[in-house]
């Protein structure tokens, strides 16, 4: 049994070792390949024809008709106005009749000299009077007061203590009215310093000096007069 099983084994292997053998040929020789174009058919190539799409034909556009051109308005032109009737000749006037010759007694009348008056002369007019003009008198001279007198022995303002401690310090200038007798009658701030309290002492040491008083034509007379006081701390 194994002999017989060892021999068909042989001739399966022998077998398929031919047909190996066989197929290799076959390859090399070009048996397959003819045997392939044998078998597969031929392609048949067929190709679709599209029928062309019909032309559309457009119709053509109506003509329109032409357009009416505007006719022109005709202007109505103004009548021109009548004529102007000629001037009528004017008949001339008939001569005068010369004048008759004079006869020789109208001509001795008429050549006879006539008595005229005599003009008598006019008297000669008066001599004018000088004119006189009046000379404006001249203005009277002013004098403005005056502080800076030695007998006056004005005094210094006194500075405040508490604007001196708070280092307050400027110029007051003050409007003072000056009598004849040299006092002061009124007194203003013109110009503030910027601090009540300085202002207040330039006031009160103003309307305690004495003053020159001011002229005018050499006769005392009451005046303004501006007083500058300056608070300047040393």
């Amino acid at each position: 049994m194994d002999a017989v099983k060892t021999q068909r084994n042989l001739a399966i292997a022998s077998s398929v070792l031919l047909l190996h053998v066989g197929a290799v040929w076959a390859l090399q020789s070009g048996l397959v390949r003819r045997a392939v174009e044998a078998v597969v058919p031929e392609t048949i190539m067929a190709v679709l024809i599209e029928p062309e799409p019909p032309q559309v034909v457009t119709p053509p556009k109506p003509v329109e008709p032409p357009k009416a051109l505007p006719q022109p308005v005709a202007r109505k032109v103004a009548p021109l106005p009548p004529p102007a009737p000629a001037p009528m000749p004017v008949a001339k006037p008939a001569p005068e009749p010369a004048p008759e010759a004079p006869t020789a007694a109208a001509t001795q009348v008429a050549l006879a000299p006539i008595a005229q008056p005599v003009a008598q002369a006019a008297p000669p007019a008066p001599p004018a009077a000088p004119v006189v003009v009046a000379k404006a008198a001249p203005a009277a001279a002013v004098e403005l007061p005056s502080t800076d007198a030695d007998y006056l022995q004005n005094p210094k303002p006194a500075y405040p203590a508490i604007s001196r401690k708070l280092r307050e310090q400027g110029q007051v200038l003050v409007d003072v009215l000056i009598g004849t007798d040299g006092n002061a009658q009124q007194a203003k701030v013109k110009a503030s310093s910027g601090f009540d309290r300085l202002d207040a002492a330039a006031l009160a040491t103003v309307q305690r000096w004495r003053y020159v008083p001011g002229k005018k034509g050499g006769v005392a007379t009451a005046m303004w007069f501006s007083v500058p006081i300056n608070f300047v701390l040393e």
